[in-house]
């Protein structure tokens, strides 16, 4: 019998991290999970603590997981920063760059993420796009292995905890102008080019705004200046905003809530007081609300001029 085809796309490829290439020589026999993924994703980032689980608690009965990183933003691309992710993870099973979407397009994927179960001739056997569906995805884990026992216990913590699906009202944005809407600034009429903006004295609910000089860019804002600010007016447990960077040196920035500092509303990234920094690109946890949830007013402020904002996300 010939080997499966989609084997061969995962061995196709050098662009593999902290493992050899797995082709269908060495995939060959083994139930196969494959995850793609992008680095900045946080509905990626909440399924993580399963597929790592069932990485390891599976890894001896024959399951090896291949997570394939297929970047949505171009500053995704860069290996160092997967290689960031995987260790901020730990991750430890093997994953290989699809950084022009080979992969992803032998596969006819759409989403990030999504996880494809092969069974031990390669053949796809089952798959599921998205947050949720654990149980019923390590059932078929284990029914390709040909084993029936409990499932493991899983708890995400941090940024990787389950979204607060009940109070969660406010949707992902994206704010270049490719696929950006919802900006209330009411001097958004530049593109691709430098230009001042202000945020207006009040936000309507799942609107944001610029302040300060900014250039909006297909797939993000760039700061020109220092001590600009991005405004949103969200309802949801968490808030997350996709950063990036211009220069090396990192950014300061602060976090405002409804004008003030978040104290024990702060996000994984920002202190009580609301400072952070834009170190790298990645996903920034700006606010993860301590008490009741409910319609806030987020403020981020940085210091200096380079930083780029790509999409907010909410949890």
């Amino acid at each position: 019998m010939p080997d499966s085809p989609l084997l061969h796309l995962l061995g196709g490829t050098t662009g593999w991290l902290d493992s050899e290439p797995l082709g269908p020589a060495e995939l060959r026999g083994h139930v196969v999970l494959v995850d793609f993924w992008t680095l900045t994703c946080i509905n990626w980032l909440r399924t993580v603590p399963y597929v790592r689980a069932w990485s390891r608690a599976y890894r001896d009965d024959g399951l090896i997981v291949v997570g394939v990183h297929t970047p949505e933003f171009s500053f995704e691309h860069r290996a160092e920063l997967v290689r960031c992710a995987i260790d901020a993870r730990d991750l430890d099973h093997p994953v290989v760059l699809d950084n022009d979407y080979e992969i992803w397009n032998g596969f006819d994927n759409h989403y990030w993420p999504a996880l494809y179960f092969l069974d031990t001739e390669g053949v796809v056997r089952d798959f599921h796009f998205g947050e949720g569906r654990y149980r019923k995805s390590e059932r078929s884990i284990q029914k390709l292995l040909g084993i029936d026992r409990d499932v493991v216990s899983v708890e995400g913590l941090g940024v990787e905890a389950e979204a607060d699906w009940q109070h969660l009202r406010t949707p992902e944005t994206y704010l270049g102008h490719q696929r950006g809407e919802r900006l209330a600034s009411l001097q958004g009429v530049g593109l691709d080019e430098p230009h001042g903006y202000e945020i207006p004295d009040r936000l309507h609910t799942n609107r944001w705004a610029l302040g300060g000089e900014w250039t909006i860019a297909p797939e993000k804002v760039v700061l020109e200046a220092p001590d600009g600010t991005v405004a949103f007016r969200f309802r949801a447990r968490d808030a997350h905003l996709v950063l990036s960077s211009e220069t090396s040196a990192p950014i300061p920035f602060q976090v405002l809530l409804d004008g003030e500092a978040p104290g024990p509303s702060h996000g994984e990234d920002v202190d009580e007081a609301g400072n952070g920094v834009l170190a790298e690109g990645r996903l920034y946890q700006l606010v993860r609300q301590s008490d009741r949830v409910r319609e806030r007013t987020l403020e981020i402020t940085f210091r200096d001029a380079g930083a780029e904002a790509y999409a907010f996300t909410f949890g």
